[in-house]
């Protein structure tokens, strides 16, 4: 869609090029959003390509995903063999139904940024414990793990101006043993619930609930509990208001369906004991 508004396109090359956010500014990276509707309050675009940041970096300490990586770079990201949790990034990447064009342009920043319940880039960078970097419109930085980020359909922590630089996933993650669930409420649909399950070296369970929820859930267990304990937990810790509803799902269903594949992926990392 045309954006018939914009009377500027900044394009800054370093950090210190970035304009002074004004009323009427708006990010573009990947833009698959951005112009997929009508804006008429933006009057300029500041194009984060010639930035030029590395899309992926892999390192002793895990992996650095900048913010304009696409969805295309990182599911065909060559994983190190130790990275057990590697699976999850194209379990993940497939979670978009999206087209290879799509796929190409959308980035996992802007996925993050946009906070929607269904976000897949949000279920995988929470569940592997990621943390963001944001480049503070005043200057400076903040460090805030995704799961702290999103605080709810759409809506995050970003304030005015702000920028998301890039997504860390720390090694001892990406060494995990993982299950992977998600279910729409049409073949193709976007995902009404998607939990991923997560077991350390020390036989610790993560469980993160992602898309049936309004922002991520995550349930920690020093060891795998048993079916009633799970379903306790997560009863104790996601009210019934916090289930999202929408025309892909009602609350009652995203509910039903979250307990019953957490309980799936209890079972399944428990046969990996």
């Amino acid at each position: 869609m045309d954006l018939n508004t914009i009377k500027e396109v900044a394009r800054p090359q370093k950090r210190e090029h970035l304009p002074v956010w004004t009323a009427g500014d708006a990010w573009l990276a990947g833009g698959t959003w951005l112009f997929s509707e009508p804006q008429a309050h933006l009057t300029r675009l500041i194009d984060l390509t010639d930035l030029k940041w590395p899309a992926l970096t892999i390192s002793e300490s895990g992996l650095a995903i900048a913010a304009t990586c696409t969805v295309a770079q990182l599911d065909a990201l060559a994983c190190p063999p130790e990275w057990l949790a590697a699976p999850l990034i194209n379990q993940c990447c497939r979670a978009f139904l999206a087209s290879f064009k799509i796929w190409k342009t959308a980035t996992v920043g802007g996925n993050i940024c946009m906070s929607l319940p269904a976000g897949p880039m949000i279920s995988l960078t929470t569940a592997l414990d990621s943390v963001c970097t944001i480049w503070k419109a005043e200057g400076g930085e903040q460090r805030v793990s995704v799961a702290d980020f999103v605080t709810g359909n759409n809506r995050n922590v970003l304030a005015s101006g702000d920028l998301l630089r890039q997504i860390e996933i720390p090694l001892v993650a990406l060494k995990r043993r993982t299950a992977f669930r998600q279910i729409s409420l049409t073949p193709v649909g976007r995902s009404a619930a998607l939990l991923i399950g997560s077991l350390g070296s020390d036989g610790a369970m993560l469980l993160t609930v992602t898309a049936s929820t309004a922002r991520p859930i995550q349930l920690a267990f020093p060891g795998i509990p048993d079916t009633r304990e799970l379903r306790e937990a997560i009863r104790a810790r996601i009210p019934d208001d916090l289930y999202h509803t929408d025309i892909h799902g009602k609350p009652a269903w995203r509910k039903h369906m979250t307990q019953r594949l957490a309980e799936e992926i209890r079972a399944e990392l428990q046969g990996l004991v």
